[in-house]
C-alpha cells in the first residue's frame, strides 16, 4: 500500500512538473515560437517513461530536446499554423454560403478537415518517434492515422474527457492539462506505432520464407 501511494504520488509530481516545464518554456520562446519546441519536448519525455525509462533527468532531457529540435520544430508549428489559417477561412466560407450546390461542397469539405484534424494528432509523436525527413513525418502521420480508426477515436475520446474532468476542477489545468492530454496521444500513438512495427516484421518473416 505504501509502495502504491508512493509511485503514484511519484507520477503525480511527474506529470506536474513537465507540465509546468511545458508552460514556462513555451513563454521563454515567446508564446509562437516556444509551443512547439516545449511540445516537442514534452512529447519526448512522456515517449520515454511509456517505454519504461523513469529514471532520466527531467529537466536535463527537456532542455536537450528543446534547444536541438527548436528550428525543426518551429517549421512544423508553422505548417500547424498555415493550417489553422484555412481552417479559419473553410469555417468562414461554410457560414456564409448556404443552399444549393454550398451544401453539398460542405460534405467532402467536413470530411477532409477531420482527416487533417487527426492526422495533426499523430504529427508530434511521429517526429518525436521516428528519425524522418520533414515531409516523410507528415506522410507516415497520415498513414498511421488512415490504418488505425480504433485509435483516432480513443485518442479523441479519452483526450476529451480528461479535459472535461480537468475543466471541472480549473486548478488542475495548470499543474496537467498539457502533460495528461499529451500522455493520452503518446500513448495511443506508440501502440499504433508497435503494431506498425509488427506488421512490418511479419510481412518480412514471410518473404523471407518464401
Amino acid at each position: 500500500m505504501r509502495n502504491s501511494l508512493f509511485a503514484a504520488t511519484e507520477w503525480i509530481t511527474r506529470f506536474a512538473y513537465v507540465n509546468i516545464l511545458w508552460m514556462a518554456f513555451t513563454i521563454v520562446g515567446l508564446g509562437i515560437f516556444g509551443l512547439f519546441p516545449a511540445t516537442v519536448a514534452m512529447f519526448t519525455l512522456i515517449r520515454q517513461w511509456i517505454m519504461g525509462n523513469t529514471d532520466e533527468p527531467v529537466f536535463t532531457r527537456f532542455w536537450q530536446t528543446y534547444r536541438k529540435e527548436f528550428l525543426k520544430s518551429n517549421l512544423i508549428g508553422l505548417v500547424f499554423y498555415v493550417i489553422g489559417l484555412l481552417f479559419y477561412i473553410n469555417f468562414q466560407f461554410i457560414q456564409f454560403y448556404q443552399g444549393g450546390f454550398y451544401d453539398v461542397v460542405k460534405v467532402p469539405l467536413y470530411i477532409f478537415m477531420l482527416a487533417i484534424s487527426l492526422t495533426l494528432l499523430y504529427i508530434i509523436p511521429t517526429f518525436v518517434h521516428y528519425e524522418l525527413r520533414f515531409l516523410d513525418i507528415w506522410k507516415n502521420a497520415f498513414l498511421v492515422m488512415l490504418i488505425h480508426p480504433l485509435h483516432n477515436i480513443s485518442m479523441v475520446v479519452g483526450a476529451g474527457a480528461v479535459l472535461y474532468v480537468m475543466y471541472s476542477f480549473p486548478g488542475s489545468l495548470f499543474f496537467f492539462g498539457a502533460s495528461l492530454v499529451g500522455y493520452i496521444i503518446m500513448g495511443t500513438c506508440y501502440h499504433a506505432f508497435r503494431k506498425v512495427a509488427v506488421k512490418k516484421e511479419t510481412i518480412v518473416e514471410d518473404n523471407a520464407g518464401t
